[in-house]
């Protein structure tokens, strides 16, 4: 093989790993990176789902989407349950809530498949309510229901009971942790942690109450 054919291979594999003849990405493919998203806390996740975390340099982010569309990843194209900007919106509101009722809430939003999008402890809450908020949106999404509901069918005699010895321990069995819907899909769940087990169920109906109205 001559030098001229070897440079050519070469070339190409370069090309291509730089995503210069991807189909689905980049430019080329008429998706242009988000103008001012480079390099900011919202990323892809582990799995290549649109997730909060570091970007790395020179990557800009997915774009937020509750419709289930594809947007433009740093791998391609992704789906998004769960936009962000809806959780983070939510959860503003949520704490205005809290302060009115003087509660200091650890309040946490999980995609469709039980991912964190976003946490936010006020100051204040207790350490422990980390934990607690994040297994509460788990525990909605991995019964397809609240937190109290499951509770409730998981008592002494109740056809549910023990379940909170399931999945590693993130199971929780009293109220605060909520489904969220859109037309009647669920693309996430919410999980408050902090005040009495009446406390966070009052505010997670709230938070759920009003989830379909922000945009």
């Amino acid at each position: 093989m001559e030098n001229r054919e070897i440079e050519a291979i070469v070339r190409a594999v370069v090309e291509k790993a730089a995503g210069r003849q991807n189909p689905e990405s980049g430019p080329e493919a008429g998706h242009p990176p988000a103008a001012g998203r480079t390099g900011t806390a919202e990323a892809c996740g582990p799995d290549g789902d649109y997730a909060p975390g570091a970007a790395g340099p020179g990557h800009g982010a997915a774009i937020p989407s509750g419709d289930g569309k594809p947007v433009p990843a740093n791998g391609g194209l992704v789906r998004v349950s769960m936009p962000l900007a809806k959780a983070v919106e939510l959860i503003g509101k949520i704490e205005a809530r809290a302060a009115q009722w003087d509660m200091r809430v650890v309040t946490a939003v999980s995609d469709a498949f039980g991912r964190p999008v976003a946490v936010h402890c006020m100051d204040g809450a207790y350490i422990g309510s980390f934990d607690v908020a994040l297994n509460k949106t788990y525990t909605a999404i991995a019964f397809q229901m609240s937190t109290a509901e499951l509770g409730a069918l998981s008592g002494p005699g109740k056809s549910l009971y023990g379940i909170q010895f399931t999945n590693d321990g993130r199971i929780v069995i009293f109220g605060g942790g909520e489904v969220l819907k859109e037309n009647g899909v669920i693309i996430g769940a919410l999980g408050i942690s902090g005040g009495s087990a009446e406390q966070d169920t009052a505010l997670a109906a709230y938070g759920k109450s009003i989830f379909e109205d922000l945009k």
